[in-house]
């Protein structure tokens, strides 16, 4: 299928012929093919103008759209007596060249036009007596003024939403009705991000370097870029931040040498253009002395100039130089990487320009070098051949050789408080964590959809890494599971010695992870200073500085804010985020009066810069949705928007409305559209106005009227005897409440459901809800944060709390076994589980689950407080003569023959479930207590009849776990689980998989019913049997103790695109989004999300093999 000699700019399938389709191509040239006998069935040669977009025309089976360049839309019918060229009578005359076209697929000739300029045009059939207007819209970043047009270039203006897309990377929905974009935002990067960089004295700020000329600046809290660079610049290869807070990037251009960019002002205030036309690869501004810059270029030169271009040095190379970096522990020490496969280190302070180092090894061009922050003379690079080397420059020698990546190596990075942590971005489109000590990969992502070319940590949260790729996208990583025993060291109070360290200690092979850095030794510094309540402190300050950005800093204010913390205490940036209701409308009011007050300086406020009626319009909006309605139609007289104050000023009084309606005579101005917000306000009526901010998604609007409602600030219209009047105060205010919870629960769920368990935990810390707050925050497995807040919280928190010591004592079962040497790593899940009142029953668990030798488990007895492993087959005989099933069961586990226990567990859950009134609360907590033996004695052979039986029995008391906890998505794997076990299994049980497969059914019939909404078509209701079925699994599950732990888990990154590797869920069967969690046989993967609900219903592997799942 060959027909076409040059390029092809446009394809389109036939919608009534999955057999044809239509091509158009540079040659001038528009053909219709049929796939299956692959042969062109019609062509139409020498059309004017190359053909920008083609599609079939949706209300007729053989006629072709195509237009070029500003038009006219041409119709081509290929067959019958109409075939042929035609004109639309409309669409030609555009003003700017058309880029896509769509036709609409139900109404008979209704097209749509996409421009270059970003614009965007409509035709529908119209009648003759309908009005004609033209409808323009643009990006916001292409804006340009709407053209002129002729009667007959012009279209109605249909009702309903377009989403346009634009040149710039824009995306928004445009009602075309209203003429106003409902949602417009401005994308990142369209093209490579060749450096990320974080502001040096601001870890939410990040700067992106690209291919397509700009630099931005983000903040990583919202996501959003809040500084773009002017453009225009070729290529940026790389970035640097001045240090400190001086606000200035440099960058490195293909083309126009390099630049310093003042971000504040949004300008070039320096040019350095010492290597001519070379493109400069890499740029790096000194950190230990300002005034240095040095670039590196294809010219073979490394440049050292001062900022006000002042050349220094002028370091000559045999190859085209790609990478520089100054050391962090001497300022006057750089190194290169350059294309001759070498290494080499200069010393700036003097005035040789000959290298006082060259390191040999690489095999192929050395692009990127690193200096050690922490370890003085330690530096790698990262080259071609795809290895990353370390090199000593104390001792001239490579000292380890990291080989893994299978492409060149680009990013290299390494971690601020963790010496001998590396991480490494390559071609590949990997990125490598590495333990420089033994040259050991620990962990390999592939998110990434292209070449990683940036990586960056910042000194202050050293454990968030960001990176940036030829896929356009900057990524944000946690290290965190990386140093998950030095994280429960703290949370667990461990002495200073377990958590910072001299860097020489940490470096050394075989030890435990410690804090090596500044920032950690700063916060030692300050703990030690307190005189009192030092632990709150040192539990915020370590959370401060390891938890990931989202929203970490939000939840600390709060905590300090429900514990007594003083106003004139709380930070500048407090206001920005979710504020304590008691604030909200405070800070809000001082907002506005603040955007009321501002004057315009002499001077003016610049280009750009907001005028004083834009600020007060602003005030005036803010006032109304306060409730200060008189404050909100003087505003609005003084901006000449009379009609609006009218509007609403009988919410004040008829009298004063009356006094504004003599003033209006004397300044009529043009009439302006009425809105539906002031008609609420001045009513009162708050819910009808709750529910419209809600309904357009707008949940933070809502929930400031809401608090303004509870705060007195909007009274509905009622008339009320002076008697009555506070019994019907009480009403509403009892209503407004009821209204602000609702409107607080809506959005810390939409929070949660988007992957932000931490915001959606402020958003009911700041209605003082702790038990809720600390429920999400378990549920988006936030478990360290958790613990920390729920300390410093106190009694309120004491549940939710415990219950996350319990589920950190579970991950750190398995860190001690990966740490099975470090005495005191092997204790971290006691120190925890002794924090928690009542804690003898989880203490048994992780002893009886401790695989380590006699008198290792001794030892572990001991502190927990329980009898030596010799004692304990003794007692479990004594419990079981005595009749006491659950001290037999333990002690038998605590023994040295913990498959004892197994036939006795198993056999008394079968005896309960016989019983036709047994209750999940009756034979769960046996199950869970044997689940807990250790995993090398439930595989025996011998015990393969009673380890069936206990997957089963926890499979399904999982299953009825599940419903009660409402984790909807894994109740039917779990049933299925139980169901295949059923099947391939010998066992005696009192299960029937017909009796699973009706309360499957019965669940899903009732659950269905009751979560239909009235905008959904109907569903078939449960019958009478099943929901008799479903009354009965109800009755035996009881509720659930712990308040706000119901509902589906969403960790971090849940909204995040599938991993680069797609992997499909072997409990769903559907493309995982999100972080994945690998089953034990390296393939099977399921969702993080669903691996943990399922581990806290059943504690063992859904692939059945006894194995226990740990995703914690």
């Amino acid at each position: 299928m060959s027909e076409h000699k040059k390029t092809i700019t446009a394809i389109s399938w036939c919608p009534h012929n999955p057999d044809l389709f239509a091509s158009g191509s540079t040659d001038n040239l528009v053909i219709v093919w049929n796939v299956a006998e692959q042969k062109v069935i019609a062509k139409l040669d020498n059309i004017k103008g190359i053909p920008a977009c083609l599609g079939w025309c949706w209300d007729t089976d053989d006629a072709v759209a195509f237009v070029s360049q500003k038009g006219p839309l041409l119709l081509w019918t290929i067959s019958g007596p109409d075939s042929g060229v035609s004109v639309h009578k409309e669409a030609h005359g555009f003003v700017s060249d058309v880029s896509i076209f769509r036709w609409h697929t139900q109404k008979k000739g209704k097209v749509v036009f996409g421009h270059i300029d970003g614009s965007i045009s409509l035709f529908q059939p119209v009648s003759a007596q309908s009005p004609n207007k033209n409808h323009y819209t643009s990006s916001t970043s292409e804006a340009v003024p709407p053209p002129n047009l002729t009667q007959n270039q012009a279209f109605s203006l249909p009702p309903g939403h377009v989403v346009c897309c634009f040149l710039d990377g824009g995306v928004g929905l445009y009602d075309m009705g209203a003429k106003k974009w409902d949602f417009l935002r401005e994308l990142g990067h369209v093209e490579t991000i060749f450096d990320c960089k974080f502001k040096p004295d601001d870890p939410n700020l990040l700067a992106t370097a690209s291919f397509d000329g700009t630099i931005k600046v983000w903040d990583i809290n919202t996501l959003t870029a809040l500084y773009t660079s002017p453009g225009n610049e070729g290529v940026i290869f790389a970035l640097s931040w001045a240090p400190g807070d001086l606000n200035c990037i440099a960058g490195a251009t293909s083309r126009n040498g390099a630049f310093i960019w003042d971000v504040q002002k949004g300008k070039m205030i320096q040019r350095f253009n010492e290597h001519g036309k070379n493109g400069i690869f890499y740029i790096a501004w000194s950190h230990r002395d300002s005034k240095r810059i040095a670039t590196c270029s294809g010219d073979g030169f490394c440049i050292i100039r001062t900022t006000d271009g002042k050349l220094l040095h002028k370091y000559k190379h045999p190859a085209a130089v790609f990478g520089c970096d100054w050391s962090q522990n001497n300022k006057d020490m750089i190194a290169t990487g350059c294309e001759d496969k070498n290494v080499r280190v200069f010393y700036v302070a003097t005035s040789s320009n000959q290298p006082l180092k060259v390191f040999t090894g690489h095999t192929a061009r050395v692009f990127h070098v690193k200096w050690s922050p922490l370890r003085e003379g330690i530096l790698c690079s990262g080259s071609d051949d795809g290895s990353v080397r370390i090199w000593d420059y104390t001792q001239d020698a490579c000292i380890n050789i990291l080989n893994g990546h299978t492409a060149p190596v680009r990013g290299l990075t390494w971690n601020t408080e963790i010496p001998y942590l590396l991480i490494s971005g390559s071609w590949d489109s990997t990125i490598k964590v590495w333990d420089t000590r033994e040259g050991v990969c620990l962990d390999t992502v592939y998110d990434h959809g292209a070449d990683v070319y940036g990586l960056t940590c910042h000194p202050s949260r050293p454990f968030t890494m960001a990176s940036c790729s030829r896929d356009s996208t900057v990524r944000l990583w946690s290290l965190i599971p990386l140093i998950t025993p030095l994280q429960i060291n703290i949370l667990a109070d461990r002495s200073w010695e377990e958590i910072i360290g001299n860097t020489d200690n940490a470096v050394k092979e075989g030890s435990p992870p410690l804090l090596c850095g500044k920032v950690s030794r700063d916060i030692k510094q300050e703990v030690e200073n307190l005189m009192c309540n030092p632990r709150v402190k040192k539990l915020r300050l370590f959370s401060e500085c390891l938890s990931p950005p989202g929203g970490s800093d939000n939840l600390w204010n709060l905590v300090a804010v429900i514990n007594g913390q003083h106003d004139s205490l709380l930070p500048q940036n407090y206001s920005k985020g979710m504020m304590h209701l008691k604030h909200l409308i405070k800070f809000r009011t001082s907002e506005a009066q603040e955007l009321t007050t501002i004057k315009v300086s002499k001077f003016g406020g610049g280009i750009g810069a907001p005028t004083k009626e834009k600020k007060l319009k602003e005030a005036a909006e803010l006032h109304l949705r306060l409730g200060q309605i008189q404050r909100y139609c003087e505003l609005m007289v003084e901006l000449g928007e009379w009609d609006k104050a009218l509007s609403i000023a009988p919410g004040v009084s008829v009298k004063y409305w009356r006094k504004l309606m003599q003033r209006r005579a004397d300044q009529l101005i043009q009439e302006d559209k009425d809105d539906v917000i002031p008609y609420c306000i001045a009513t009162g009526d708050v819910r009808k106005l709750v529910d419209f901010f809600v309904s357009r998604g707008q949940l933070k609007e809502a929930l400031l009227v809401a608090q303004a409602a509870c705060e007195g600030n909007m009274q509905p219209l009622h008339i009320s005897t002076p008697k009555g009047a506070s019994s019907s105060d009480d009403i509403y205010k009892e209503d407004f409440n009821e209204l602000l919870h609702k409107v607080i629960n809506e959005l810390a769920e939409w929070y949660f459901q988007d992957g932000r368990a931490v915001l959606a935990a402020c958003c009911h810390l700041a209605v003082d809800d702790i038990e809720l707050a600390m429920a999400y925050l378990i549920r988006g497995n936030e478990l360290e944060l958790a613990v920390s807040v729920g300390t410093v919280l106190g009694e309120p928190a004491v549940p939710a709390t415990h219950y996350a010591l319990q589920l950190l004592a579970r991950k750190c079962m398995m860190i001690s076994m990966c740490f099975l040497l470090c005495y005191t790593n092997r204790n971290l899940a006691a120190d925890l589980l002794l924090m928690t009142p009542d804690s003898k029953a989880q203490l048994v668990k992780l002893c009886a689950f401790y695989p380590g030798c006699n008198e290792e488990i001794n030892d572990l007895h001991k502190k927990c407080n329980l009898p030596p492993v010799e004692e304990c087959i003794e007692l479990a005989e004594k419990a079981l003569a005595d009749g006491n099933v659950f001290d037999t069961i333990k002690y038998y586990l605590l023994s040295q023959e913990p498959e004892k226990a197994l036939p006795i567990g198993i056999d008394f859950v079968k005896g309960c479930m016989k019983n036709s009134d047994w209750t999940l609360d009756t034979v769960y907590p046996v199950l869970d207590l044997l689940s807990f033996i250790r995993t090398e004695k439930l595989l025996l052979h011998l015990c393969t009849n009673t380890r069936n039986e206990l997957l089963i029995l926890c499979g399904y008391v999982g299953a009825l776990l599940a419903i009660r906890r409402q984790y909807q998505s894994i109740v039917p794997a779990l049933y299925e689980y139980t169901s295949q076990l059923l099947k391939r299994r010998v066992v005696s049980v009192p299960l029937k998989i017909e009796h699973l497969s009706e309360e499957l059914d019965a669940w899903r019939a009732c659950t269905q019913s009751a979560n239909q909404s009235s905008e959904e078509s109907p569903c078939t209701p449960p019958s009478d049997s099943q929901r008799t079925v479903y009354e009965t699994l109800l009755k035996r599950l009881k509720e659930e103790p712990l308040k706000g732990i119901t509902g589906q888990d969403y960790v971090t990154g849940s909204n995040l695109p599938s991993h680069s590797d797609i992997h499909i869920s072997c409990l769903t069967g559907l493309k995982i989004q999100g972080p994945v969690y690998f089953l034990e046989d390296g393939k099977s993967a399921i969702s993080l999300n669903d691996a943990l609900m399922w581990a806290k219903v059943n504690p063992f592997s859904p692939l059945g093999t006894g194995i226990r799942l740990n995703p914690f």
